[in-house]
C-alpha cells in the first residue's frame, strides 16, 4: 500500500454527511482549492460538464429561508426523475441510515412531526454557511449527470482534506423550477444536487453517527 493510497483511504473514511455546522464562513481561497482539486475528476471526453453556483453565508441563509417556506407548500419537480423504488439491500441500507439519523437526533420512529421537521432541514442546508448548486448541460443527459457525480465525490473528499464538513443533497434539486427562477439559471442546464459545506459542529449529536459500507463480496463479481 502506497502513502498516496493510505492518505486517500483516510480521507474517504473521514468523510461523512455533515448535518450541523458552525457559523464560521469558509475563506474563498479555501473553497477555490477544493473546487480546483475536484475539477481533476474524470469525465467522458473530458467534457467537464459540472458547473457550481456557490453561495456565501448571507445568501445561503436568505435562500434557505425562501426554499424552506416553498418546500412546505409546493410539490417537487426535479429535473431528473427520482428513483422508482428501493428494494432488497438498497432498501435495507436506506432504512438503516434513516434509523441512525433519527437515533442521533433523538427522534422517535413514530414522531412524524419531528421527522418532517428534520427532513425540512434539507432546505435550510442544515445550517451550513455555504451551498454549491451543481448543474450539467441538458444535452449531455444521464452521462453528464454521471460525470457530475464523480465531481461531487471528489469535491466532498477535497473539502474533507481541508478540514471541512459537507453533505451532498438531492432534496433541494426537487425544487428545480424554484431554484432556476431564484438564480435566473438558463433552461439548458439540469439542476442535479446541492452540496452544503462549512466547518462541522463536531459537538452536535446528529454528526455523531457513521453509516457502514457494504462488504466487497456484495459489490464485486469476479470472472
Amino acid at each position: 500500500m502506497t502513502a498516496e493510497h493510505t492518505a486517500l483511504d483516510s480521507i474517504l473514511k473521514a468523510r461523512h454527511s455533515c448535518r450541523a455546522y458552525l457559523d464560521t464562513p469558509v475563506p474563498r481561497e479555501l473553497i477555490k482549492q477544493a473546487v480546483a482539486t475536484a475539477a481533476r475528476a474524470p469525465s467522458w471526453c473530458n467534457a467537464q460538464p459540472w458547473h457550481l453556483l456557490i453561495t456565501e453565508a448571507s445568501e445561503t441563509a436568505r435562500l434557505g429561508k425562501a426554499l424552506h417556506t416553498h418546500a412546505q407548500t409546493s410539490p417537487m419537480q426535479p429535473d431528473l426523475p427520482w428513483p422508482e423504488s428501493y428494494s432488497g439491500a438498497y432498501k435495507a441500507r436506506r432504512f438503516d441510515c434513516g434509523m441512525q439519523l433519527y437515533d442521533a437526533a433523538s427522534i422517535e420512529r413514530d414522531d412524524k412531526p419531528a421527522r418532517t421537521a428534520q427532513m425540512l432541514e434539507n432546505f435550510n442546508f442544515f445550517g451550513a454557511p455555504h451551498m454549491a448548486l451543481v448543474s450539467s448541460p441538458h444535452e449531455l443527459g444521464a452521462y453528464g449527470a454521471l460525470d457530475c457525480g464523480g465531481f461531487v465525490t471528489a469535491f466532498c473528499a477535497a473539502l474533507t482534506s481541508l478540514g471541512l464538513g459537507s453533505i451532498p443533497q438531492a432534496a433541494p434539486a426537487g425544487y428545480a423550477p424554484f431554484l432556476r427562477e431564484y438564480f435566473a439559471l438558463p433552461d439548458d442546464r439540469l439542476i442535479l444536487c446541492a452540496v452544503s459545506f462549512g466547518y462541522s459542529d463536531t459537538k452536535a449529536p446528529i454528526n455523531s453517527f457513521r453509516t457502514p459500507r457494504a462488504a466487497l463480496s456484495d459489490l464485486v463479481d469476479w470472472r
